[in-house]
């Protein structure tokens, strides 16, 4: 649906973690009321229900992915599978009942468990300033094809981590310390020389904004679809053992919890 630029900055100054809500609720009434086209005087009406209901709107935890899975041409893992089983273990969490027993006065958005899950290290969905993170990665490897030397893994590396060799057939270089493992180099060879070794995801701990935001503590490691469920799951369990009043996940979870989570949880390297 079209917006106008006055709608679209008025769209800019609704907070971001619930900007893509209140982007539907608009439109979804927009429509409803015949219109094509969304205003200013949209966007402020919507804005209004929405915000005044908003304990209505609260479930006890938000999982966000994505803006656009289906046809992102930088998608490293396809994430559909394990976003489905992560909706199965919030809803079993009943974090709704928690935080209702836990808040005095009414819940609001920031009582919220939050995950996000990104599909690659482009992190769309913002995972690193949620109570749970987590980013689809491909590690590359070299393979006995013989390289063209054509660059196409090289132009498509942001980080410019691939380097060609020098002698023909030879595979390319990647720099370690600057690859981020987004796949994108393998994707784009056409010899077959770089390869997807393996695949998985990073695991971010505690991030959060605010008055005093913080990234969240990656966990070691690269880890298979089971053990990040593990580690969603005790995250859960260690915020209801924890939490009192409505205190976020990210307040509770320090360096200290960081550094035990660390030898408890270490993933593929």
């Amino acid at each position: 649906m079209e917006w106008t630029a006055e709608a679209e900055a008025a769209l800019k100054r609704v907070p971001f973690f619930v900007r893509r809500r209140v982007r539907a609720r608009v439109e979804e009434e927009a429509r409803a009321e015949g219109k094509r086209r969304v205003t200013l005087a949209e966007v402020r009406a919507a804005q209004a229900r929405f915000l005044s209901g908003e304990e209505a709107e609260i479930r006890g935890w938000r999982l966000e992915t994505c803006f656009g899975p289906g046809g992102c041409p930088h998608r490293a893992l396809m994430t559909d599978r394990l976003v489905e089983r992560l909706e199965r273990v919030l809803q079993a969490a009943q974090l709704y009942d928690f935080l209702r027993r836990e808040v005095q006065g009414g819940l609001r958005f920031h009582h919220e468990f939050r995950v996000a899950v990104a599909d690659c290290p482009n992190a769309c969905s913002q995972p690193q300033i949620r109570d749970v993170g987590i980013i689809g990665v491909r590690v590359p490897e070299t393979t006995a094809e013989p390289c063209s030397r054509c660059g196409a893994c090289r132009d498509a590396c942001p980080e410019g981590a691939v380097r060609l060799a020098e002698a023909d057939g030879r595979p390319p270089v990647i720099d370690l310390g600057c690859c981020l493992n987004c796949g994108l180099c393998v994707g784009r060879c056409p010899t077959g020389t770089l390869a997807e070794a393996w695949n998985g995801y990073r695991v971010l701990l505690g991030g959060r904004l605010g008055r005093h935001p913080r990234l969240g503590f990656e966990l070691p490691g690269i880890f298979e679809e089971d053990r990040v469920i593990e580690i969603v799951q005790e995250a859960l369990e260690f915020f209801k053992r924890r939490s009192r009043g409505g205190e976020r996940f990210a307040r509770l979870f320090g360096e200290r919890e960081f550094a035990d989570w660390s030898r408890r949880f270490c993933g593929r390297t």
